[in-house]
């Protein structure tokens, strides 16, 4: 979808979570998917869909954060913003919007969390395009989902003239799914107490309406309805989802955008488990890029090529080829079986069979392998054929 010229769209994306999900010391919005940081796939389809600006709200590790999604950074233009305490993620979306150099009142604004690696650019070009069409205060992108997939996940309220008024957290058993938040990589809890009398969770008898945490909001209408959250009661955080409740009771129209094809594409990373299957996901969509672009790969399921990999046509990848960093692989060229190489430079028509390298040079017309090894700062000059069980050292 081609999106057409309209009122100024920027762009809130809450990163606070720490690598506690992940149990490790980094932050989650920068473990690696496909040699790209999580939160730099957000960053790209935000852009790619048509928002100028983006400020992402950090949590206390900000400068690990921002130093490493700059290291290679999308195009579009980035402000990062520390929450220095955790007061939920509606408080961080309100330091990252007074963090704008500019305000439009008629400008948009796309609100969304860092961990959505998946989520694709059409998705949010058809929710902006929703918003836009209904002139709705709120979008919020939304699928529908049975009752057992909708436990533990946000789901839209309706009135009983079906109108939005909210969105609550399906729970389980009885058992109160406090504690998510949108930084966190669960999705928000609003006071399902302090409904109103008549409104109910929108659901049939075989499905319901899952909220996935991306919101359109105008953004005149947005610093106003942050500051009336409430402190959720167990661990007086406020919640960024509370903003449909306050907008809802204030007669703005809040709307949902039923677009996502496929609700996976919206599955928060949260865990290990979920970053190897983001991580086999992304791999399948970048092999088949690569397929349509003229490389020829054997076997596309044992093939791993990082999104950061440059290739050439009529390239050739046999099965056990991993390609990792900044490599870039010339024209021509039959890579593996077997064979791995990290941020290495190949030429014009090279085999290279069986070989582990890093950071090496192989010139055009060369033939490596098999079970050779080119240590970092290694150069094959044109033409070259090493023969097997080379071992290479870096020239002086």
């Amino acid at each position: 979808m081609t999106m057409l010229a309209h009122t100024p769209l920027s762009a809130l994306v809450i990163a606070t979570a720490t690598g506690e999900p992940m149990r490790s010391e980094r932050p989650k919005p920068i473990h690696l998917l496909c040699g790209r940081p999580m939160l730099r796939y957000v960053l790209d389809a935000l852009g790619d869909a048509g928002a100028d600006k983006v400020n992402v709200v950090t949590g206390p590790f900000g400068d690990w954060v921002s130093k490493r999604v700059l290291e290679d950074p999308p195009s579009v233009q980035l402000n990062f913003v520390e929450q220095r305490h955790d007061r939920g993620s509606a408080d961080a979306a309100l330091l990252g919007l007074n963090s704008f150099d500019d305000f439009d009142d008629d400008g948009e604004l796309i609100v969304m969390p860092a961990d959505l690696p998946l989520l694709r650019t059409e998705t949010l070009q058809e929710l902006i395009a929703t918003h836009r069409a209904t002139g709705a205060a709120c979008t919020v992108l939304t699928a529908r989902s049975d009752r057992a997939g909708a436990v533990g996940h946000d789901h839209i309220v309706r009135d009983s003239r079906d109108r939005v008024s909210a969105v609550v957290t399906a729970e389980s058993g009885g058992a109160d799914m406090d504690g998510a938040d949108l930084g966190s990589g669960d999705v928000d809890r609003a006071d399902v107490g302090s409904l109103d009398a008549g409104a109910e969770p929108s659901t049939s008898d075989d499905d319901v309406e899952l909220s996935y945490g991306v919101y359109v909001v105008r953004r005149g209408l947005l610093a106003p309805a942050l500051r009336r959250t409430r402190p959720h009661h167990q661990d007086g955080r406020h919640r960024f989802s509370d903003l449909v409740k306050v907008l809802a009771e204030s007669g703005h129209p809040v709307e949902t955008a039923p677009v996502l094809a496929n609700p996976e594409d919206a599955r928060p990373v949260d865990n290990r488990r979920l970053l190897a299957d983001a991580e086999a996901e992304l791999r399948h969509r970048t092999n088949l890029r690569w397929l349509d672009r003229g490389v020829t790969m054997i076997d596309p399921s044992r093939t791993y090529i990082d999104a950061t990999v440059e290739l050439g046509i009529d390239v050739t990848l046999f099965p056990g080829t991993m390609l990792q960093g900044s490599t870039v692989i010339g024209d021509g060229c039959e890579i593996g079986p077997d064979t791995r190489l990290d941020r290495c430079t190949v030429g014009r028509d090279a085999v290279i069979e069986k070989t582990m390298a890093r950071l090496a040079v192989v010139g055009d017309n060369c033939r490596v392998g098999p079970f050779a090894v080119l240590e970092p700062g290694s150069d094959v000059a044109d033409g070259e054929t090493t023969g097997p069980f080379y071992a290479s050292r870096a020239r002086e």
